[in-house]
């Protein structure tokens, strides 16, 4: 029998897993590295071994588990999958509710700075019109929602799962926020439950805005020189930045071991990604997002064994054709356009009701934690027309 009940929780990881961590970190068997490789073939050498001393010697995960306890988190069951969430509740009493997603290599972390401006925006020099319930929730298969039983988590499924999160929560009308995998599931939710969803807020959106496939020449003359660029981006990244996305789309479990195994072969998975996908400004990913904060969401998969059950979800999204964007929700859409964002206004609008699209010149593809002001101030703005 399901069980519909949603139970506070509170993160408590036993002292006999850090000091197993603690054990792996110092018997780390390193491999070789070409002269002067860079991140040419991958994650650099040094910059692994240093960061792996910093998260061995330096970083304290009791500090950071304690400042997440400091929210109010539950955990729920849907559709057979444990669902782990934050839930903030405003004090302004006519607070629009938010669910916010994230995606992968991320976390709940992505979106621990947005909770106080978003939630209580009297505290933080904005309007208490603009306040949001916030509903944070782990994708299931991802960190504290711990790893998923069955198959078929998709974009879709996860997207019946939140409307049915938000039902449980009572909340008959709210908005959606996602950024990554986020801005897959933020519309897919808006498609289930176009009833209930007043607005979909998205960055880093890919699927769904943006041209798959050859761009036709006439379109190409068409298009402005920032969306040229964004299509070289992404002519870029699908033929040298695409590896992570074709093996964990096919090959998940065999990527499982090593990274279950072995924090350092954790760590170099996610942090390539962070040093790739941060803002091209900063040399290194700490110098776009504070480093403990890089290891709390690093934290997140290793305490859990989440590293193969997130990655499945990619297998998931490839196999199961019921993700990609067909029809129009008619929900109306903004997009935040980030830096080293890709969307393209006129593929976005075949698939999505574009009301709002904003270009920023700074930011990357972690904008909650690269540009946590802009990315506010844009949610702000476009739900305070919706309400």
């Amino acid at each position: 029998m399901t069980d519909n009940t949603v139970h506070p929780h509170r993160i408590d990881i036993p002292q006999a897993q850090l000091d197993d961590l603690h054990t792996r970190l110092d018997l780390t068997r390193w491999p070789d590295e070409l002269p002067d490789a860079g991140w040419e073939y991958g994650a650099s050498l040094p910059y692994v071994r240093d960061l792996a001393a910093y998260w061995r010697g330096a970083y304290d995960w009791r500090k950071h588990e304690a400042a997440l306890n400091d929210l109010p988190q539950y955990v729920t069951e849907i559709d057979g999958a444990r669902v782990h969430f934050l839930h903030v509740r405003s004090p302004e009493p006519d607070a629009l509710p938010l669910i916010l997603t994230h995606g992968w290599p991320g976390s709940i972390v992505e979106f621990l700075g947005l909770v106080g401006p978003l939630s209580d925006p009297r505290a933080h020099g904005g309007d208490p019109a603009d306040a949001f319930h916030l509903v944070v929730p782990s994708l299931p298969g991802f960190g504290l929602s711990g790893p998923t039983g069955d198959k078929g988590w998709n974009v879709s499924r996860i997207a019946r799962a939140w409307a049915e999160l938000m039902r449980r929560l009572g909340y008959e009308r709210y908005g959606a926020q996602g950024g990554d995998l986020g801005a897959l599931i933020s519309p897919a939710l808006g498609r289930v439950a176009p009833e209930s969803v007043l607005g979909i807020h998205v960055n880093a959106a890919s699927v769904g805005f943006i041209p798959l496939g050859p761009v036709a020449e006439d379109v190409r003359a068409e298009l402005t020189d920032r969306e040229r660029r964004s299509l070289a981006m992404i002519a870029e990244f699908t033929t040298d930045g695409f590896g992570y996305n074709v093996l964990q789309s096919t090959r998940p479990q065999t990527l499982s071991y090593a990274l279950t195994d072995s924090p350092v072969g954790q760590l170099a998975w996610i942090m390539e990604k962070f040093k790739e996908w941060t803002h091209a400004s900063a040399d290194l990913p700490e110098e776009a997002i504070d480093r403990d904060t890089l290891l709390t969401n690093v934290m997140l998969y290793w305490l859990t064994g989440t590293a193969g059950s997130a990655a499945r979800m990619y297998y998931e999204n490839g196999h199961v054709g019921d993700w990609f964007p067909t029809t129009n929700s008619g929900v109306p859409t903004a997009v935040a356009n980030f830096a080293e964002d890709v969307a393209i206004r006129r593929f976005a609008e075949q698939a999505n009701a574009v009301a709002r699209w904003t270009e920023f010149d700074r930011g990357g593809h972690f904008a909650a934690l690269e540009a946590p002001d802009l990315l506010t101030g844009d949610v702000r703005e476009f739900f305070r027309s919706l309400r």
